[in-house]
């Protein structure tokens, strides 16, 4: 018996269909992707399958299983039931998920006193048990600590313990992963897949085809609301049927940069540079050599350093110690990971751009068309300037982004993770943008990210640092194929 069916789910909203006729199971001890771009309707079906759909939204089901349960019709009040019970989730973001105002160990209680009899004790015992079973490390001690005093990788897990504390059936992972390092991803990755091994449905929702292949048996593409493909993983991934599954599957396939154009002088040289917060080194002597035109990239998992390290090349940071020698003067920008809370939110994409115009001193009567050269500059159309960062997609912000970094017409941009929540065909449309901008403005660029494929293809060197310290540097495509480092080579080897 499965332990969640669907069959002809569709959710439509304010007259729209967002979900059109979809049908799947899933089996005890099986784990079942789903995978498309951002619109696909994946975290919708997900939303259903939990009944967490918005107010607006009408969702009917020919068949809507959960647990041997028909949840068609339900309540608020039935769900509330159904969720933490039978069915789990694990979101995305486990900073935002896990209640800032909380310990850990309340968190991951919860559950156990809405669905089960026991008392405070046992369930601080259970709770303790729970944290243990997804490897989190010292548990009883992380039971009294607050969500941001953990790493993203422990966040995740105390996220996953919390779903599994009521013994559901099913679990949904909505994009558990994403932005996540290699290591701590992979990690995750092997959790899920074990508790799938202990007999849990589990629901994976990725738009990283790497993570699906190591984690799923079956796989299921969506489009546009519908499903186009679906099958097992290797069936599907290794041979697909479908034009829009191949183009899924190339935009995560990068191989590493050979046009290495810009092999000119040192722009910045970076000389035993440290950083320490209350005591703790963040960066702990870093040395490195930027030069005009190429991209220097930067990867460690949470906590290594890396974007300490950029902040400190932006000057947002200054080193308790050691030199950052700039050859001549040169204006640096910064284009941050998240885009939507780097925007005003209040402000039109015109008004933030007009807002860096002005700082570069462009006068005010060349401003309006230095907006729409500069939208067009980064492949947006100028209308879209009028919105507000909220009203605009994931790539689309993005673009905006790195439209208000060029607005003061730097020589070096330092990008933190700038693609890493981005579907992969949207982020590779910004990687060629990139790297388009990089040829015609002789952009030298910073690239940091977690992404080790990104990384290969977008940079000519690369630094690896671990613990504040740079373990390895080099020419990207030797470091990344004949890593000398352990560190690197537990990196490379978590990232395939």
């Amino acid at each position: 018996m499965s332990a969640l069916a669907v069959r002809e789910l569709s959710i439509t909203i304010r007259g729209t269909l967002l979900v059109d006729g979809i049908s799947f199971e899933v089996s005890p001890g099986e784990c079942l992707a789903i995978v498309g771009e951002s619109g696909a309707g994946k975290s919708l079906t997900a939303s259903a399958l939990l009944g967490l759909t918005p107010d607006a939204a009408h969702v009917s089901a020919d068949v809507l299983n959960v647990d041997g349960v028909d949840a068609r019709g339900f309540s608020d009040t039935e769900w509330r039931e159904l969720r933490g019970n039978r069915v789990g989730l694990v979101s995305q973001d486990a900073l935002v998920s896990l209640d800032p105002l909380r310990r850990v160990g309340a968190e991951v209680a919860e559950p156990l006193a809405i669905h089960t009899r026991l008392s405070r004790s046992e369930r601080r015992h259970r709770a303790v048990e729970l944290l243990e079973s997804v490897s989190m490390p010292d548990a009883a001690r992380r039971m009294g600590q607050y969500p941001h005093e953990l790493s993203g990788g422990l966040r995740q897990r105390a996220l996953i313990a919390s779903a599994l504390a009521g013994g559901p059936a099913v679990l949904i992972a909505d994009e558990p992963t994403t932005a996540l390092d290699a290591t701590v991803q992979a990690r995750v990755l092997t959790l899920l897949r074990s508790i799938a091994d202990a007999g849990t449905a589990v629901v994976f929702i990725s738009h990283d085809i790497a993570a699906v292949r190591r984690v799923a048996d079956r796989v299921l593409v969506m489009r546009s609301g519908r499903v186009i493909e679906q099958g097992a993983v290797a069936d599907v991934l290794d041979a697909p049927q479908e034009e829009y599954t191949r183009r899924l599957i190339a935009a995560t396939t990068h191989e590493p940069r050979a046009d290495r154009f810009g092999l000119g002088d040192a722009v910045l040289t970076g000389v035993d540079v440290s950083k320490a917060f209350s005591g703790v080194p963040a960066v702990a002597g870093a040395s490195f050599t930027l030069l005009r035109g190429q991209t220097l990239g930067i990867v460690g998992e949470s906590g290594s350093g890396k974007t300490t390290l950029a902040r400190m090349i932006v000057g947002v940071e200054r080193p308790d110690s050691g030199d950052l020698r700039w050859n001549g003067d040169h204006r640096v920008q910064l284009v941050h990971q998240n885009p939507l809370g780097a925007f005003d939110p209040r402000w039109t994409i015109e008004r933030s751009l007009r807002e860096a115009l002005e700082a570069g001193e462009v006068p005010r009567a060349a401003r309006g068309a230095r907006v729409a050269a500069l939208m067009k500059e980064v492949d947006l159309d100028p209308s879209l300037a009028r919105r507000r960062p909220a009203q605009l997609s994931g790539g689309q912000r993005q673009r905006a982004a790195i439209a208000r970094a060029l607005a003061a017409d730097p020589d070096v941009l330092v990008l933190d993770e700038p693609v890493s929540a981005l579907d992969p065909s949207v982020r590779e449309t910004v990687l060629q943008l990139l790297g388009r901008l990089q040829r015609e403005r002789e952009l030298t660029m910073i690239f940091v990210s977690h992404d080790l494929d990104v990384v290969a293809a977008v940079s000519d060197d690369v630094l690896v640092m671990q613990d504040g310290v740079v373990v390895e540097q080099g020419p990207v495509a030797a470091v990344f194929a004949a890593p000398q480092h352990p560190f690197t080579q537990e990196l490379i080897a978590a990232g395939r």
